[in-house]
């Protein structure tokens, strides 16, 4: 494994993903980060958005949803509230959600009770969309 990041994501449905990589990317809640091996260690909370892990040339997306990153020097682990790959992406839902929720929120003010949680629901499926476009 030298050289290499053992990334493993996890969602309370399953493991999504445990396999040694050479680079990941991830949504922090400050801003996107990196990793390399022999990162510095650091724990962060994740926002809605893209993973990109890569393997030599092979880079893989998944769109997740909220959660925590651990980074050791030899190890990424993310713990999040769902997480799909690229190709698990039902894209026909995530358009009508997206829709949905854009229509949802047309309708909404900013003090309205559920309008976080409705612009939540718009972001995941923007995410989708997007990692879906990026399916090997």
């Amino acid at each position: 494994m030298k050289g290499k990041i053992l990334f493993e994501v996890v969602s309370p449905q399953r493991l999504v993903v445990s396999e040694e990589v050479d680079e990941v990317t991830a949504p922090g809640v400050e801003g996107e980060f990196g990793v390399l091996p022999g990162h510095i260690p650091f724990i962060t909370t994740l926002k809605i958005g893209e993973i990109m892990y890569r393997r030599g040339a092979s880079r893989r997306y998944m769109a997740v949803t909220w959660g925590f990153a651990e980074v050791l020097p030899d190890k990424v682990t993310i713990l999040c509230e769902s997480a799909e790959l690229a190709d698990e992406i039902d894209i026909a839902r995530a358009v009508a959600e997206r829709e949905r929720a854009e229509a949802q929120l047309r309708r909404m003010g900013v003090a309205d009770k559920d309008y976080w949680k409705v612009k939540g629901s718009l972001d995941k499926a923007i995410t989708e969309v997007v990692v879906y476009g990026k399916k090997t």
